[in-house]
């Protein structure tokens, strides 16, 4: 994903044209949306131009390999368009800011500057030049930001909210917590009041999102229920029509999410849990708790209590002491829990990580080969879930004219969250981007659905997007 913005400096005589260019995951996009809205308080020009700003920020990922890797391509690409005269100020936040920030600057030395996890509103500073040779603490995050921050949507009908930041899990192929910080989780009611503020600007799905989304409220004494007492709130404060949440952490899951999922509509029947692996001998290396049976019982019991729910997960294949037994384990559990939606990455070895010292034995051409295989046992079990939809009228939410393919309309089932899931391809009838419709599915594929519009139940007031193109 990629996304921009603009400023004009106090003492200035000219306006500074400000771009963002965003990557990595969604809580990584709030930070982002944070950052455009202080520098929109500031008075800053925000331009869908990418060539017409002077100042950019690249918002930086850090979790793995191929994400530092687009991180320092887009650094880079910016930092030509410097060299050229295109680009006045590069700016650098995000992840790699918050842990690489020296090491960048060493390496790269037309960054001019440097925004910390824990210093979003700086940005502005940093636009106007005010933060000359500046770097974070990188000592790892330790604020949580509040609704009363500025934030400017980079997304059209849905937004997230950011429930906690940090994490205390101790997972071996995962240094998050030394960037992000311990969890901590923000007030129920500040969470409201940032709820109602999106609603007010047209948001019809909120999408709660943390490190660990269902450790929410723990460390605000609210125990294991902390994020079903969350959602109950924000059901009550807000006509939202859709409400769901990402990345349950299995160890953590209340279970009575899904008694309220069964007795409140508006809270999607939808359950993203990555697992990662199904073999006891990987978790426990993973520093994971939970095997293949264990999980397969909290499948079915979320299954008895909402019938309609829709299981996405994530797998890692080639970590530390998988061998083709645990890899065939892993075959047979998919097979068995017959997911919706399911993600596989290849093991990325980091040096950064807590089980850096198990090496990276496995070699990369077995991890492409074992993704493949998991992907393609998937396919087949997720066409079958989507053909069973053919038929079937379904409530949506429109995304927009679909960039490849202009006379098709892009949208969204319940079962299919942005960015991760597959889509719904629209092919007769349209909607403004942000619209809730009623869609006729008319037919399936692996990972996408087509389907024609019945009716328009909320259409959306136009708006434009900040979504800008990558080069500069």
């Amino acid at each position: 994903m990629k996304r921009r913005s603009g400023t004009p400096a106090d003492s200035a005589p000219t306006e500074i044209r400000a771009g963002m260019i965003s990557l990595g995951c969604a809580k990584n996009l709030v930070d982002g949306e944070v950052m455009l809205g202080h520098l929109q308080r500031a008075g800053v020009r925000i331009t869908a131009d990418g060539s017409a700003a002077d100042v950019v920020v690249v918002n930086t990922c850090g979790f793995i390999d191929d994400a530092k890797r687009e991180s320092i391509e887009a650094i880079l690409e910016v930092a030509e368009g410097k060299r050229k005269g295109r680009v006045r100020r590069l700016v650098v936040a995000g992840c790699m800011a918050q842990a690489y920030a020296r090491e960048l600057a060493a390496e790269i030395p037309e960054i001019d500057v440097f925004v910390g996890l824990d210093e979003l509103e700086r940005v502005v500073e940093a636009a106007r030049g005010e933060l000359a040779g500046h770097l974070p603490d990188q000592r790892g995050a330790v604020r949580l930001y509040d609704h009363q921050h500025p934030r400017l949507l980079s997304t059209s009908g849905f937004a997230y909210l950011k429930v906690a930041e940090g994490c205390d899990n101790p997972c071996s192929f995962c240094h998050i917590p030394a960037m992000r910080g311990r969890f901590r989780s923000r007030p129920p009611g500040d969470l409201v009041a940032e709820a109602q503020r999106l609603e007010g600007d047209g948001v019809r799905e909120l999408i709660l999102i943390a490190q660990d989304t269902t450790r929410y409220g723990e460390d605000l004494g609210m125990g294991r229920a902390g994020l079903r007492r969350l959602v109950e709130q924000l059901l009550d404060a807000t006509s939202l029509p859709w409400i769901r949440f990402l990345y349950a952490y299995p160890a953590t899951l209340d279970e009575g999410l899904f008694e309220l999922m069964a007795r409140a509509p508006r809270f999607l029947a939808y359950l993203d849990i990555p697992l990662q692996h199904s073999s006891r001998r990987v978790l426990k290396a993973m520093k994971r708790g939970g095997n293949g049976r264990s999980y397969l019982d909290l499948i079915a019991r979320a299954r008895a209590l909402v019938p309609s729910i829709v299981l996405r997960t994530t797998m890692i294949v080639g970590f530390p002491g998988e061998g083709e037994r645990e890899f065939d384990e892993l075959l047979e559990f998919v097979e068995q829990a017959r997911f919706d939606h399911l993600g596989v990455f290849s093991y990325s070895w980091q040096e950064e990580n807590p089980g850096a010292e198990l090496g990276d034995p496995v070699p990369d051409e077995v991890k492409a080969d074992r993704r493949d295989r998991l992907l393609a046992v998937q396919q087949a079990i997720s066409l079958e879930r989507n053909r069973a939809l053919v038929g079937m009228t379904l409530p949506a939410l429109v995304a927009g004219r679909l960039p490849e393919m202009e006379l098709l309309t892009e949208g969204r089932l319940q079962r299919q969250a942005p960015e991760i899931d597959g889509r719904l391809l629209i092919n007769e009838g349209t909607a403004p981007a942000g619209s809730l419709v009623e869609v006729e599915i008319t037919d399936a594929h692996p990972y996408d659905v087509v389907g024609r519009l019945v009716a328009v139940t909320h259409a959306a007031k136009p708006r434009p997007s900040v979504v800008l193109p990558v080069r500069v």
